[in-house]
This record gives C-alpha cells, structure tokens and sequence, in this order.
C-alpha cells in the first residue's frame, strides 16, 4: 500500500538525486570539470578556496543529508508497509 507520504519522499529523494549530480559536476577537480564550463576556474583567492566553493561545498553536504534522511525514511516506509 502506497501512501501519500511515501509518494513524497520518492519525490523528494528524485529531486535531490539529481540536484546532487549537478552539484558533484559543478565542483572543481584537478582538472577544472565542469565549473569551468561556468566561469568557476576564473577566479581563486589566496586562501586556496574562495566563498563561492564553500557555499557550493556545504549545500552539497546539506544536499547529501536530505537525500540520505530520505532513503532511510523511504526504506523504513517500504519495510513497514510490507
């Protein structure tokens, strides 16, 4: 039996699937990826890391822990329900 709930989190856990992707290809590797492709390889600060790459690193953590609460919540669900 499917629930609205479930529906939800399976949306929810799409969404932040592929907004992870983006995220991951947006950061810079060593040899620049797709960050360049934006503008991203431009610019660098002295302390290594500029504040744009921070804030993409912590939305990409915060990102990673909704995804991660969603499949557990979406595994619990599941387990429950059968």
């Amino acid at each position: 039996m499917i629930t609205a709930i479930t529906i939800a989190l399976a949306v929810i856990l799409v969404i932040t699937s592929v907004l992870l992707v983006v995220l991951i290809l947006l950061h810079r590797g060593k040899g620049g990826g797709l960050s360049d492709l934006f503008g991203g390889g431009v610019s660098s600060s002295v302390g290594g890391s500029s504040v744009a790459e921070k804030n993409l690193d912590r939305l990409t953590v915060g990102l990673g822990l909704v995804w991660a609460a969603s499949i557990v919540a979406v595994g619990l669900l599941v387990s429950t329900a059968a």
